[in-house]
């Protein structure tokens, strides 16, 4: 067992350290109340290679591990606490790989070497105005065929990258029903541009954090797509979604890891100067006490991550961990971190008094970004309890499962 960083990762987050730092962090409050990632920010992750970071290199990507990818979004976080960069990057490295690993390759060079560059989005769209996280039940958008390709109807909601997409070109990764009698195997992806094709409208919703990137949704009716838009086989895109569902928790998880620890460093550097009844409040141990706890914490969000991104490595590298465990791991650090992370912005701002209520500091930005991690982005908190418990006690006791038994 190895808990150290090779040469080559060191050297990788030191690269992504100095960049988030100096071209991030210091515009993250005019990201924030502008409600926009700047160009220059977007081309400067391109070049660093940090868009689509895991996509092959003969697409354009650097083919980074899941443990690089890990390193790059916890210091994304640590620099953007309001989150808005990091689920950029996370939205298009997680739903990258899924889209490299299945798409056609006609698809694949149109799409991803202009998404590696920054030129185009690529988004996922799974969930509906009815439901997110019951996709069986709750997913009504169908794609049904018509000559050699597809006809879609239907709505996404609460979509990441809208706007985006929508300026720059590029795809939503869309799932849809293609066989309603099949269950799990009734599901399809496809490749939908949201910028100048017909039958697609969009909205967008403000949210109250993250807002550097958007958050909306779009309407599909009657659109035609050819059959090359179909990413991966038909009737497997719940599984695909699944995964890329993981690999996106384990990003969320490290992006939660960064962002706590920059504003817990920001609380321990406040406290040791802050005095209050002729001490510094450091030095009180109603003070002490919950720092000790929430450090014990976000370290304890940390090693579930990285435990789950190096099992995402030996997954796809040589199969030596299944996919049921890493959704097991992945759903561990998602329950975590983002609590966590909340926990620890509302413990600094409480350190701050008045001033942490104040926009004079960044924490409230903190605190509005990582929230949207523990409400449902990647799956509500219930459904990360749901899919641990299914793999320790088996499928067959799921709720759900059992409750329509009964009936």
């Amino acid at each position: 067992m190895d808990f150290g960083w090779t040469k080559e990762q060191e050297m990788w987050r030191a690269s992504v350290r100095d960049f988030a730092q100096s071209v991030i962090k210091p515009i993250v409050r005019q990201m924030d109340e502008e409600g926009r990632i700047p160009p220059e920010v977007i081309k400067g992750m391109a070049d660093l290679g940090l868009l689509c970071c895991t996509v092959s290199e003969e697409y354009g990507g650097m083919g980074a591990s899941w443990m690089e990818a890990a390193i790059a979004a916890e210091e994304l976080g640590r620099a953007d606490i309001s989150v808005a960069v990091p689920v950029l990057y996370l939205v298009m490295a997680a739903w990258g790989s899924v889209f490299d690993h299945y798409a056609q390759a006609p698809l694949k060079e149109m799409i991803l070497p202009k998404a590696c560059r920054g030129e185009a989005f690529l988004g996922i769209a799974t969930t509906e105005p009815g439901g997110g996280s019951d996709i069986l039940g709750a997913t009504r958008t169908k794609a049904e065929r018509r000559g050699d390709g597809w006809v879609l109807n239907g709505e996404k909601m609460y979509i990441s990258g809208v706007a985006e997409s929508r300026a720059m070109g590029g795809i939503h990764m869309t799932l849809c029903r293609t066989d309603p009698q099949a269950g799990h195997r009734g599901f399809t992806f496809f490749a939908v541009p949201l910028k100048d094709t017909p039958g697609i409208s969009t909205t967008l919703i403000e949210d109250m954090g993250r807002a550097g990137i958007s958050t909306g949704g779009f309407t599909l009716e009657d659109v035609y797509l050819p059959d090359t838009y179909r990413i991966g086989e038909e009737g497997r895109g719940f599984y695909y979604a699944m995964e890329g569902f993981s690999a996106a928790r384990v990003l969320i998880g490290a992006t939660c890891v960064g962002a706590a620890e920059a504003v817990l460093e920001m609380g321990v550097d406040y406290i040791k100067q802050r005095r209050a009844f002729g001490r510094p409040i450091a030095a009180f141990e109603g003070v002490q006490f919950p720092l000790a706890e929430h450090a014990a914490n976000i370290e304890e969000a940390r090693l579930l991550t990285y435990k789950a991104a190096w099992m995402m490595d030996r997954m796809w590298q040589d199969g030596s961990v299944s996919a049921k465990d890493v959704a097991r791991l992945a759903a561990m650090a998602k329950l975590r971190a983002p609590v966590y992370a909340w926990q620890s912005m509302n413990e600094v701002a409480d350190w701050f008094g008045a001033a942490g209520y104040s926009k004079e500091f960044p924490i409230e930005m903190g605190i509005r970004g990582v929230r949207s991690y523990s409400i449902g982005a990647e799956g509500t908190q219930n459904i990360m309890r749901l899919i641990i418990a299914r793999e320790i006690l088996g499928a067959e006791f799921l709720p759900y499962r059992w409750g329509a038994q009964q009936v």
